[in-house]
């Protein structure tokens, strides 16, 4: 007897729908980790229109710049901006560009900002000048790659960005033609940016949240519209967009680690006094938790440091609030001081570590981490001597660090052309592991391509 019988339509239909669900799913999951949410998104509460928000306007400049001209507001717009850091070279006049970011696939160059109307931005009308800002598109309509934290701008009010504008063309013009960019294939199709600016620029202004204080509301415009603290505090997704899963949860950026800031008690700022996140922000140091250097050395310089105090506050209330977001660039407990006693130490590499550390580091970090030279020379307690990474150790004995203090300007110098590679891997081993809770284990490979990543 035959026994064969035939498929039926559903059967043959049944690999075809599971297969179609397989790739809804696949779908939905590759949706979630590209796109995500805004980096207000957390706040729970109405969002209103600027207009129809009730207390005190959080956007514009301090009460104390509120009867200054408009390009003295735009001025210090400008600083809360940090236009100056990203818009100079290295030994280059200010805000005429040239400033290099070098990124996994290629090196771009920042533009010529200043009002030369040949190779700057002179010719600007109000409308291109906020379609940079908001949008990303420059004058003559391409994209601006993203490297300009347009995404975070865009939440900048219009007569903000505009007051900016006004300081800039108060500026002197400097003719300064914008290096050529040098990026690998598929980044330099400048066109593809259409598409990743419609995926990820919200292309909207800071709406208030009612539900939220005043104060919150000023520190949120500062922080995401201004300072843009996510650009390098939020790490980012496989397309190089924000990932507001993590919201200042910590990224790697420009070659140091920018440390979580969430409220995290442990690894990001929940446990900071609010004196503590102050002084940070307005000096680069906090006793206890070390120094600004690098790219958040700068932001202090140039931005923080030359805010007003109530703004500087605002930021913190705005911070308490963000989700704890944990990460693994700082220990749970931190060690205490090391022994004061020049102890003979362990293997060879540790005795090269221990080497270079006597010889350049020692009389003003001493041997037991805690400085008798200066509070900010004290490694004990510090995120970078705490990091197991120990990125921003091996890039502070590269480049140096210099903060402008109450009592003058405290200073350590570089020893990036004196040592090796190798070198300044071992003295940045040898200080994880003496000061810090979690030796790292840095190879002079890890320290060339630091240098690479911090080149102008």
């Amino acid at each position: 007897m035959n026994t064969d019988t035939k498929p039926t339509h559903g059967s043959k239909r049944r690999p075809l729908l599971v297969t179609l669900v397989i790739l809804v799913l696949l779908g939905a999951v590759a949706l979630f980790f590209l796109t995500g949410p805004g980096p207000l998104a957390f706040a729970k509460g109405r969002k209103v229109a600027l207009g129809d928000y009730r207390a005190a306007n959080p956007t514009g400049v301090p009460v104390a710049l509120a009867q200054e001209s408009l390009e003295k507001k735009g001025e210090y717009l400008a600083k809360a901006a940090d236009c100056l850091v990203c818009h100079t070279a290295k030994d280059g006049q200010p805000y005429a560009g040239g400033f290099a970011f070098v990124l996994p696939f290629g090196t771009l160059y920042s533009t010529n900002i200043t009002p030369d109307k040949a190779t700057g931005i002179g010719n600007y009308t109000d409308a291109q000048f906020l379609a940079a800002m908001h949008r990303g598109v420059r004058q003559d309509g391409a994209n601006l790659y993203p490297a300009m934290p347009y995404t975070s701008y865009t939440y900048m009010t219009d007569a903000d960005a505009l007051a900016i504008k006004a300081y800039l063309f108060g500026l002197p013009p400097v003719n300064a033609p914008t290096k050529l960019n040098r990026l690998s294939f598929p980044f330099n199709q400048r066109w593809a940016m259409s598409v990743w600016s419609a995926m990820y620029n919200a292309n909207e202004r800071f709406k208030p949240n009612a539900e939220q204080s005043a104060e919150w509301n000023r520190g949120a415009y500062v922080a995401e519209a201004l300072a843009h603290c996510g650009e390098c505090h939020t790490p980012r997704n496989p397309a190089f967009a924000l990932d507001n899963h993590k919201k200042f949860g910590g990224a790697l950026t420009s070659g140091w680690r920018a440390y979580n800031i969430s409220s995290n008690n442990e690894a990001g700022v929940g446990a900071w006094h609010d004196e503590e996140l102050l002084g940070y922000l307005a000096t680069g140091h906090a006793s206890g938790h070390g120094s600004a250097a690098g790219p958040m050395g700068e932001a202090v310089d140039e931005s923080f440091s030359q805010l007003a105090p109530e703004d500087l506050r605002a930021v913190i209330v705005y911070l308490r609030s963000v989700p704890d977001s944990p990460s693994s660039d700082f220990p749970a407990k931190l060690a205490d001081a090391a022994p004061d006693l020049h102890s003979a130490g362990g293997g060879a590499g540790e005795s090269r570590g221990k080497m270079v550390y006597e010889g350049a580091c020692v009389s003003c970090h001493g041997w037991s981490g805690v400085s008798d030279v200066s509070p900010y020379a004290t490694l004990t307690g510090a995120r970078a001597v705490n990091d197991p990474h120990a990125t921003n150790v091996a890039q502070i004995v590269l480049a140096g660090m210099k903060r402008t203090t109450p009592g003058g300007v405290t200073e350590m110098p570089g020893f990036g052309d004196a040592y090796s590679d190798s070198d300044v891997a071992a003295v940045a081993n040898y200080v994880t592991t003496r000061f810090g809770a979690s030796g790292s284990t840095l190879i002079a490979a890890d320290i060339q391509k630091m240098r690479r990543e911090t080149a102008q």
